[in-house]
């Protein structure tokens, strides 16, 4: 074998330590990736339950405080409505009172009578217009119309007696203008029932439903005492206001008288003759009953209660407003506060004489007490 040759079987089965090195460097080849599997168990399941649940709890306590929200509102709605009819009607009460005063206030001329019955009815219609601006809440929508129907009246019922004195102001018939008076009357006295028995009721009862506290549905009382209202009243207060003969000064005679003194809720008649002994109660009052025994209507009579006690008298006062000829009424006296107990007092009541008053020995009585632990 030639050299040559032996060069080229050299290189056939041999390769260099260069070659061979390279081959090793060489990356190798891999297969494809297997896919990779989710866990398995309950601990992955318990915790997507559990984000899921609070993602609910989450939305309904949301809802619940948008629906609380909600309910507040609404609420608060009907709360600030029954305060607005409140005020009004408080305004509205005031307007009676100074309606009665109008009535009963003694020596009052008629055209000044007119003037301020205008005057009281134009007030009342501001009332009306106002009520009848209000946005009641849906459940008081009935209600609320009854409380622009008993303020209509009131208004009505006002220009009604403005216009009756104004057209009877030279008549000499006392018993016509005493019915058509009475008839106004009856409009405010119906303002008042409708108010108690439409609207204050009815409202309350729907408070309660829908669970709405913290608030009182008002009272609205035009005409405190009906006595003023009827046919024989409205007579003799037209007389006392145009200077009739009857119901005024120049009947003779005039006066009132005290009938009884009557210890509450017992109904104890005190005596004048002997020791009476008063059981102390929170319930304790004394109901002081007077007579007009006059010939004229009486007009804001004032009428006391006193109780020695010392260093000062324990003592209250009220006033009737308006008593006609030959009629009694009943003043209560309530927490005069605390009297002397176990010993001997006195309690004195009296019944202010009245203009012209030719006897005045029955106005006033004094009773000997002691009052006891009850």
């Amino acid at each position: 074998m030639s050299e040559r040759e032996s060069d080229i079987e050299f290189d056939f089965f041999e390769e260099s330590e260069t070659r061979e090195a390279s081959a090793e460097d060489r990356p190798r080849r891999r297969g494809p990736r297997p896919p990779v599997r989710p866990p398995t168990g309950l601990t992955p399941l318990l915790r997507l339950v559990g984000l899921i649940s609070f993602a609910i709890l989450i939305v309904l306590l949301l809802v619940l405080w948008v629906n609380g929200c909600r309910e507040d509102q609404r609420k608060n709605t009907y709360k600030h409505y029954v305060q607005d009819v409140s005020d009004l009607s408080s305004q509205s009460d005031r307007i009676g009172k100074r309606f009665i005063t109008l009535l009963t206030t003694k020596g009052t001329k008629e055209a000044a009578v007119e003037r301020e019955l205008s005057g009281l009815a134009v007030q009342q219609h501001q009332l009306s217009t106002e009520v009848a601006k209000m946005t009641p809440p849906g459940r008081l929508r009935q209600e609320h119309e009854h409380v622009m129907d008993s303020f209509d009246l009131r208004e009505s019922g006002l220009n009604g007696m403005a216009g009756i004195f104004k057209s009877t102001a030279s008549s000499k018939n006392a018993g016509q203008a005493g019915t058509e008076l009475a008839n106004q009357m009856e409009r405010l006295i119906a303002s008042d029932v409708i108010w108690e028995d439409l609207f204050k009721e009815p409202t309350k009862i729907e408070l309660q439903k829908l669970g709405v506290t913290g608030v009182v549905v008002p009272d609205s009382i035009f005409v405190p005492n009906a006595d003023i209202a009827t046919t024989g009243s409205m007579k003799l207060v037209w007389q006392r206001i145009h200077g009739g003969t009857t119901g005024t000064g120049s009947c003779s005679p005039r006066g009132t008288r005290l009938v009884s003194v009557k210890v509450l809720p017992a109904g104890q008649e005190l005596s004048t003759d002997s020791l009476n002994t008063i059981q102390q109660t929170q319930s304790l009052r004394f109901a002081v009953t007077v007579e007009n025994s006059g010939c004229a209507q009486e007009v804001r009579v004032p009428v006391r209660v006193t109780i020695q006690q010392s260093p000062k008298p324990l003592s209250a006062q009220k006033t009737i407003e308006l008593i006609n000829p030959g009629d009694t009424k009943v003043v209560e006296f309530a927490n005069l506060g605390l009297p002397p107990l176990d010993q001997r007092t006195s309690l004195t009541v009296e019944v202010e004489p009245v203009p012209k008053e030719g006897n005045v020995n029955n106005n006033k009585a004094t009773y000997p007490v002691q009052f006891a632990v009850g």
